[in-house]
């Protein structure tokens, strides 16, 4: 009996922004819940949503979350109600909105 190949597709994936993405998530975990954290939260929760990767940030996202006493569900409509007020993200000297 043969034993199945493993398929390189089962492995975990480091996702290109990981390093600036886990500077963002341990501040997230020591800062109160604001809009622009809010907004971080959910920019990196939906990064990292079905990502073969990235384990370490999204448990400690979902700590962020339990932490500030939210559902990914009021997550999602708190943030929609802030970007519908305006921009939260504002372009500075030559950096970008990172929502790749």
């Amino acid at each position: 009996m043969v034993a199945p190949a493993t398929s390189s597709f089962s492995k975990d994936q480091q996702h290109p922004q990981w390093a600036s993405d886990r500077q963002i998530t341990n501040r997230l975990l020591q800062e109160d819940c604001n809009d622009y954290n809010l907004a971080e939260l959910a920019r990196l929760m939906i990064r990292y949503a079905g990502f073969p990767g990235g384990r370490d940030i999204q448990a400690d996202l979902e700590k962020t979350l339990t932490r500030w006493q939210l559902s990914e569900a009021q997550l999602f409509e708190k943030t929609r109600q802030i970007h519908a007020q305006g921009e939260i993200y504002h372009v500075r000297s030559g950096k970008r909105d990172d929502w790749t």
